[in-house]
């Protein structure tokens, strides 16, 4: 350590870790290293990628590696011979304790939920779909198992009706950043004592585990609040997914903004409206209407603009 300023190895790959990367990166911390993962092809032309992190890597001349493999002998060796005081992971991979125990200070993540709830790989969305009301940032000491580590700091954030998987991670990200840049700051100083995650015997959490492509299917037996939480929760990225059927047809749809409406119909997944202006779908114990949406193969659009070009009438849901 230099004059009271922490040298860090920052781990991350996604958006979400830039904005702590840099709120170190123009604090008083050395980045010795900045680790990510290694460039992939992405899109339809395959064309190679680089992370979000490693954009900000180049960009502001930050010591950059990409490891294959987290256990690599030679990637092990580059890492300690930075002499790091701790590391600092946000939104990567799990580590393996030969890499999470070199730094004297530790390592530590930022998890985005309020520990010990929703641990897992989608926090941000299965909040979202569960109906809370809040939410937050939770920074933890890393160790053998996943979000399991002592707690060292959290910030909380309220989860607004108006709020999707988008505007909230937006939100978590500033506030993750200011977490992020106040944990190195207490671990440097040694101010910060890590706490014990406490669940209490036989207490089932909620847990945030991956999102596969049959979990954005909507369920049209389900309430229009469930319906509407998972709408919100999938947009803007994967998206809901439902499917109109009309004979040997089908048309795939991605829902990204819905409401729930007063209308109703004793069958889940009647087009109750579906005119040129709204379409209102029934589910159990009420309706949600579609406010955006888009069509398998074009362009996201609102309802009334696809009611425009494309008639309902034969139309069912599966």
């Amino acid at each position: 350590m230099t004059d009271n300023k922490p040298t860090l190895v920052f781990m991350g790959t996604p958006v979400f870790a830039v904005a702590s990367l840099q709120a170190l990166h123009e604090g008083d911390c050395i980045i010795a290293a900045v680790v990510t993962a290694p460039d992939k092809p992405a899109g339809r032309g395959q064309k190679i990628s680089f992370s979000p992190v490693k954009e900000y890597a180049l960009g502001n001349g930050l010591p950059l590696l990409q490891p294959e493999r987290l256990r690599d002998t030679a990637f092990l060796n580059a890492i300690r011979e930075l002499h790091a005081d701790m590391f600092v992971v946000v939104a990567f991979r799990m580590l393996p304790a030969e890499l999470w125990s070199i730094p004297p200070l530790g390592t530590f993540n930022l998890h985005a939920s309020l520990l010990p709830l929703y641990r897992g790989a989608a926090p941000i969305n299965h909040a979202i779909f569960n109906g809370e009301t809040k939410t937050g940032v939770t920074t933890f000491m890393i160790d053998e198992e996943i979000d399991t580590g002592n707690i060292l700091l959290r910030k909380e954030t309220a989860i607004l009706p108006e709020d999707n998987a988008g505007t909230l991670h937006d939100r978590l990200m500033i506030l993750g950043a200011e977490l992020v840049r106040e944990t190195v700051t207490g671990l440097t100083n040694k101010t910060l004592k890590p706490v014990p995650q406490i669940v209490e015997p036989g207490c089932i959490l909620p847990s945030a585990p991956r999102i596969y492509p049959y979990d954005t299917v909507i369920d049209w037996n389900e309430t229009p609040t469930r319906i509407h939480d998972k709408i919100r929760g999938l947009s803007p990225y994967p998206g809901a997914v439902t499917t109109f059927i009309s004979e040997n047809k089908t048309l795939r749809l991605k829902l990204f903004e819905s409401r729930i409406t007063e209308a109703s119909h004793p069958v889940p997944g009647t087009i109750i409206e579906g005119g040129k202006t709204n379409l209102v779908i029934a589910c159990r114990s009420g309706a949600v209407e579609i406010i955006m949406l888009q069509p398998e193969g074009r362009k996201k659009m609102t309802s009334s603009e696809f009611l425009r070009g494309f008639d309902l009438t034969g139309w069912s849901l599966t």
